[in-house]
């Protein structure tokens, strides 16, 4: 199946169905999204959800799989803020897959994220409003009526807890889901949570659908 390419400066080409508290808490704001410049280091937010990395040599590939045609045109754009060049190709299960070329600028993530060639959250690891936003970009879904699922990796159970770890302490805590509850995925709710993950993400990219970006309630 060939590959189709976007450049560092232009998402790929269109897919079919895009379109184009406390004072402690509210101090998390001051780290969310729109606070600080992109770097690599946020991409560690797609391996919080379901993205995979993986080493070759001292190069490493970053890749994720998404549902819908809107998130593989935010995740190009904001791999190309950061200076890598992503592909993307449909899956025969109706979604698609993103992924990085293999480059020196992923081996640090890997680094920290692989344990052999198995995924396991680093000891120490925190969220980010940009690590939020590229989960949320990649595979955040609203739950009617009023709570938000942060989607995690099928096989990735060995990092679900350092994870929910992380989001409690960025004042985002919630329940596991697991895969027979529509899982897994950590489920956020409640007017205060949801308020400070849309503050940690800033605004929906343009080619978000309706409905879709968490609510500022």
């Amino acid at each position: 199946m060939g590959r189709r390419r976007g450049g560092p400066n232009r998402p790929g080409p269109a897919l079919p169905g895009s379109s184009n508290a406390d004072d402690a808490g509210r101090q998390l704001v001051f780290f969310g999204a729109e606070a600080a410049e992109p770097t690599v280091a946020d991409l560690a937010g797609l391996l919080a959800g379901p993205g995979e990395v993986v080493r070759m040599g001292g190069t490493a590939r970053l890749s994720v799989r998404v549902d819908a045609a809107w998130r593989v045109h935010v995740l190009v754009a904001e791999l190309a803020l950061r200076g890598l060049a992503a592909s993307w190709e449909p899956t025969e299960d109706e979604r698609h897959t993103v992924r990085t070329s293999y480059t020196r600028m992923l081996k640090p993530l890997a680094v920290a994220w692989l344990h052999g060639t198995v995924k396991r959250a680093p000891a120490v690891f925190h969220l980010t409003g940009r690590r939020l936003r590229l989960w949320v970009a990649a595979a955040g879904t609203p739950e009617p009526p009023g709570g938000y699922l942060l989607r995690l990796g099928d096989g990735d159970q060995d990092s679900w807890d350092a994870i929910g770890a992380a989001l409690a302490a960025a004042g985002l805590s919630g329940p596991l889901l697991g895969p027979d509850e529509g899982g897994p995925a950590y489920r956020i709710t409640g007017r205060r949570r949801l308020t400070r993950l849309a503050e940690l993400i800033g605004r929906p990219p343009p080619s978000t659908p309706p409905n879709t970006w968490p609510p500022n309630p």
